[in-house]
Formats: structure tokens, sequence, C-alpha cells
């Protein structure tokens, strides 16, 4: 945490005051000063209080340790890209949040959140080939069989260091964002979507990382086409290849269109690697194992209960569903307040909401002779 003088303090202000959508009008009504006073502060002009920096803070529902935190590089250089007056997405200012949760955890050296960097030749796909050998390679580094469905997205991302995080921010905005950190990175996926899109949505993600983005934030992830926005579209690509493995996908196409219906095996073959149908068409197309209409008739198909019991198909735990934190980033939180280095209150916020009170670990009670332990 650094110290800031009256002008960084007041940027800061500023740029927390237009994430939340707040006029300085706004701010002053809720803190009860007049609006020339919060200009004045916010162009470094008037000190501000202890107690009026509380107040600000409860205004926008922000932590004071904000005030004080320095961004990301990342998030610094996105800023600066957009435009100082450029007001924040939703989806932006919820990812700031947790690229700020995230940098404080790790700024505590627990092991939960140690992650060895990534090579740093990381060149971004240029063909379908290249999006194909990236999938490829990025199974390699997660240690996954390059044939089999990956069960856990969000722990499997979390071995490169990827932490993906989720909330539902509705529909009509982002399917999701990435912002690399200082050590690792954050992704927040919109669990708005169903679970086949949300994994289509990090999966889309994780190309990012591992090209090295700084800063992306993707609207209709798998909507582009080949022509108008070719990485997005190697990218989209690559999302399929690695939930969609080719011999595999192929392999079982073969088997389950020869004993029923295209029907049939596509929902068999969507259900073992949970993604949605349109996913699987467009990959089944890619693949060359079914035709334009063929496709079009997968992407509108829909499983029935009737056929979750004739396929004998399990319903698994969904992943990225409502606000969820990685597992990691949860066992680093619960390991700093058993060793109290954070109180039970900030432990709560880390959580994002995810963790009841009565769940953490108890504090330790101490002996009362233990007071002589701090005594010098």
């Amino acid at each position: 945490m650094s110290v800031r003088s009256e002008s960084s303090l007041g940027d800061r202000i500023r740029e927390l005051r237009k994430r939340s959508g707040l006029s300085q009008e706004d701010l002053a009504s809720a803190i009860r000063l007049d609006r020339t006073v919060v200009n004045k502060i916010e162009n470094g002009l008037r000190k501000v209080t202890a107690l009026e920096l509380a107040d600000i803070a409860l205004a926008l529902d922000a932590r004071m340790t904000q005030f004080f935190e320095d961004p990301t590089p990342a998030l610094v250089s996105h800023r600066s890209s957009q435009g100082l007056d450029t007001a924040d997405s939703r989806i932006d200012s919820i990812l700031a949040s947790i690229a700020s949760d995230v940098e404080f955890v790790q700024s505590l050296e627990v092991n939960e959140l140690t992650f060895n960097d990534l090579p740093a030749s990381r060149t971004p796909p240029t063909t379908i080939k290249d999006a194909e050998d990236l999938a490829r390679h990025a199974r390699e580094l997660m240690n996954l069989p390059l044939d089999e469905p990956i069960n856990d997205l969000v722990d499997s991302v979390s071995r490169l260091g990827l932490l993906a995080f989720s909330e539902d921010i509705g529909p009509d905005t982002a399917d999701a964002g990435t912002i690399l950190l200082r050590h690792g990175g954050a992704c927040l996926v919109n669990s708005h979507a169903k679970v086949g899109r949300r994994r289509l949505a990090l999966a889309h993600e994780l190309g990012h990382y591992l090209i090295a983005d700084e800063y992306t934030i993707d609207w209709r992830v798998d909507n582009h086409s080949d022509q108008s926005v070719p990485l997005e579209s190697r990218l989209d690509f690559f999302a399929r290849a690695l939930l969609l493995p080719g011999k595999a996908v192929t392999a079982l196409w073969d088997e389950f269109s020869s004993a029923g219906d295209a029907r049939s095996a596509a929902i068999r073959i969507a259900s073992k690697f949970r993604v949605d149908m349109a996913t699987l068409a467009r990959r089944l197309r890619e693949l060359g194992v079914v035709d334009g209409d063929a496709a079009a008739q997968i992407r509108i198909a829909r499983t029935t209960h009737a056929d979750m019991i004739d396929f004998g198909l399990h319903v698994p735990i969904e992943e990225l569903t409502g606000t969820s934190i990685p597992r990691i980033y949860a066992l680093a939180v619960l390991r700093l307040v058993r060793e109290e280095r954070i109180s039970r209150e900030r432990a709560l916020d880390l959580m994002r909401g995810t963790f009841p009170e009565a769940d953490l670990p108890d504090v330790r009670q101490r002996r009362a002779d233990e007071i002589w332990n701090f005594v010098a």
C-alpha cells in the first residue's frame, strides 16, 4: 500500500466514483458535502479527512484500502487506452475489484496463489492449425489427457495461474473478461448464460491469457466471423478444440451415430464433454464430421429428461454458477484466517459473498498468560 498525495488520492476517488456510476453531485449528496468540495477533493485542491474518506468509501461501495492500493499495470494501461473520461463497464468494474482482492491475497505470500510464470514467448494463433496446436499445448500445460473431457475447467485453468470467478451480470452484456496480474491472471465469467456457454467463455479467456493479452473484455464469444475479427475467431476455434478434442469427438461420433440417429449421438457427446449444442455443432462441422444441414439440426437439439434416462446421462455439479470463486483462492483466504493474518470480516469480503460467516474457521482461543509474549 502506498502513501498518496492529495492529487493522486483525488484521482483515485474520481476513478472509483465513475466506476460506481455516480456524478459529483450524487457523491456530494451522499456524504453531505457541497459539490464544489467534491470537485476540489478530486482535483487535489482540498485535503480529505479520514472521516470524510470513510463516508466516500461507503457511498462508493469501496474499501478504504482501494484509495491507496496501486492498480495492476494491465488495468492502468487499459484505462489509459480508453481515455480518462470513459465510464467503465459493469464487468470492468468487477474485474478491477477482483484483481485488487487477488493481488492483496498474493501480497501475503500464500502458497496456494504462488504461480510459476508461463513461457515468455506466447504467439497469437494466426491459422486454424495454430489454434489447434495451442489447444493441445494448453492441455499439456494443465497435465490433462489429450482426448478426455475437462470435467473441472475452473480448477484446470487455475493450475496455469488463471483464477476464474463468476457473477451474474445479466443478459445483453459481456460474456467474460480477463486481466493479467503481476503474477497470474484473473477472469470473470458472466454466469447469466447456461453452463455450456460459460465453459466456452472461460476456454476462450484461457486463450487470451496464454497469449498474454493484458486486458480483454469479450462480447458474444463464439460469434465472430473469420473475416471480421481474425484473432477472436482463432481463439473461438481454440476454445472449441480445447473442450472438444478432434480425435476423441470424431471417434465417439462414429460410434454413437452408427448405433442411433444424429440427435442422440449429439446429446451423448455434448453431455460427456459438457458443451452446448451450438458449440458441438460448429466443432463437428469444423472436423468435417457432419454437413451444414446436420449441424443446423444439432444446433437446435435439446436434451430432455427422457434422454437422461435413455442414455444413462448424469448431471454434474455446474461450474461458474451464480457468484463463484476458484477453489485455490478460497483455500488461500481460509489459510489466512486460520493463521490470523486477516480478520474474519476481511475474509468474508474477499470471499465475495460465497461463504457464510458461521463456516469460517474458529479463531484460536488464547491462554491468559500469552499476553507476556507481546511484552518487551
